[in-house]
C-alpha cells in the first residue's frame, strides 16, 4: 500500500518562495507518476503539476496558471517528489495533495484526479498580498 506525506506549506507574502515535498513508501517510488493538486474551499481539485514515472521517460506536466513559477524534481535516494514554487501570487493559496499512480504516461492533457488512486493528506499553502 502506497504512502503519501507532504509537507512544507505555509504562510509566504506574495512574490516569496516555498518548497513542498511528497514523500512516498510502500512501493518502489520509481514506477509512480506523481501529481501535485490544489483545492481552494468549494472547488473541485486541480491538477498543477506531474511528474512521471522514471521508468518510462520522467517527463512533466505544468498547468499554465503555474508554468514558469513551479517545477518538480525528484530525489531518488529519498522517495521524495519536491515542487519549487517561486513568485507566488495570492491566487496559489490552496490545499496542496499530491498524488501516485503508478506507470500513468504523461501527456499533454491535465491530469484529472480520478486517475490517481493514492493521495497525501494535503499542506496549506497561504499568499498574502
Amino acid at each position: 500500500q502506497v504512502q503519501l506525506v507532504e509537507s512544507g506549506g505555509g504562510l509566504v507574502q506574495a512574490g516569496g518562495s516555498l518548497r513542498l515535498s511528497c514523500a512516498l513508501s510502500g512501493r518502489p517510488f520509481s514506477m509512480y507518476t506523481i501529481a501535485w493538486f490544489r483545492q481552494i474551499q468549494g472547488k473541485e481539485r486541480e491538477c498543477v503539476a506531474a511528474n512521471g514515472n522514471i521508468d518510462i521517460d520522467g517527463s512533466t506536466w505544468y498547468g499554465d496558471s503555474v508554468k514558469g513559477r513551479f517545477t518538480t524534481s525528484r530525489d531518488n535516494a529519498k522517495n521524495t517528489l519536491w515542487m519549487q514554487m517561486n513568485d507566488l501570487k495570492p491566487e496559489d493559496t490552496a490545499m496542496y495533495f499530491c498524488a501516485a499512480a503508478p506507470f500513468r504516461p504523461i501527456t499533454s492533457e491535465q491530469p484529472q484526479a480520478t486517475d490517481f488512486g493514492s493521495w497525501g493528506q494535503g499542506t496549506q499553502v497561504t499568499v498574502s498580498s
